[in-house]
């Protein structure tokens, strides 16, 4: 069987029996959008990819806020200085999640978005639990097959789905990839990365319906050979704006008389 194909019968499992979790979650995005909070994105290493997916992009609209650490997303040496070594390893200190979340004001109207395939490590689990202690609900997406075989890390003995008010499995196999090779004996081609993005666009989708139905119709960024130069100029605007205003928000500052 072809990658493709192996792929799409992926896909078509992510569509079938998480149909009610991506629901749930647009349910909740919606809800935050449309109270002016945000819906907070995070992942680390290629599960930052449906984080750079859901927001800034054609075909999508501000409320989601992404949150990419380059320390563990920036991958453009894979040894040497920003090496591919330092990223795995940062994404497993403990604690550094805190730091990160130290920058926002985490608002009951917020919601979290945790991407994690394994879902075992220190940081996106730790994510999760300041938003959950904060009181925002958290969306989990990960790979529940690659999550129950590996053994849990955190000192908690928890994976990151245990954190999650909702949960949507990426129905990848334990490894990832899907295709075998003859004469290779190791699997090739992982699938993660498209059906975390396809949840994604499936989640944005479905949240600018719930909000559109309530009359709130969000700046959609478009192409200019789609709408015009002029009006794909207006969205682009419009768009950023409303992202910096309810990005000037999310970020913590001192009380009144602080330093």
């Amino acid at each position: 069987m072809s990658w493709i194909s192996a792929a799409l019968q992926t896909l078509e499992e992510v569509q079938r029996s998480q149909e009610t979790a991506i629901e749930q979650a647009a349910v909740l995005a919606a809800r935050s959008i449309a109270r002016d909070g945000v819906v907070y994105a995070f992942g680390t290493g290629h599960s930052r990819m449906p984080v750079e997916e859901i927001f800034p992009r054609y075909g999508s609209f501000p409320g989601f806020h992404p949150i990419v650490e380059l320390s563990m997303t920036f991958h453009h040496q894979v040894v040497g200085a920003n090496g591919q070594r330092q990223a795995m390893f940062i994404e497993r200190v403990e604690g550094l999640a805190d730091q990160i979340l130290a920058n926002f004001r985490l608002r009951p109207d917020d919601s979290m978005l945790v991407f994690s395939v394994s879902g075992l490590n220190a940081v996106p689990i730790e994510m999760a639990m300041g938003a959950k202690k904060a009181g925002l609900p958290v969306i989990a997406v990960t790979s529940l097959a690659e999550s129950t075989a590996g053994q849990a890390r955190h000192p908690s003995g928890t994976r990151l789905a245990d954190h999650a008010d909702v949960v949507i499995d990426l129905c990848s196999p334990v490894g990832d990839a899907l295709s075998h090779v003859d004469g290779v004996a190791e699997p090739i081609g992982p699938v993660s990365t498209l059906t975390a993005v396809a949840v994604v666009n499936e989640i944005k989708v479905r949240t600018a319906r719930l909000l559109a139905a309530d009359g709130i119709v969000p700046p959609v960024i478009t192409s200019s050979r789609l709408v015009g130069e002029e009006r794909s100029a207006e969205l682009f605007e419009a768009a950023y704006l409303d992202f910096a205003r309810r990005a000037a928000g999310t970020l913590r500052s001192a009380p009144a008389g602080g330093a």
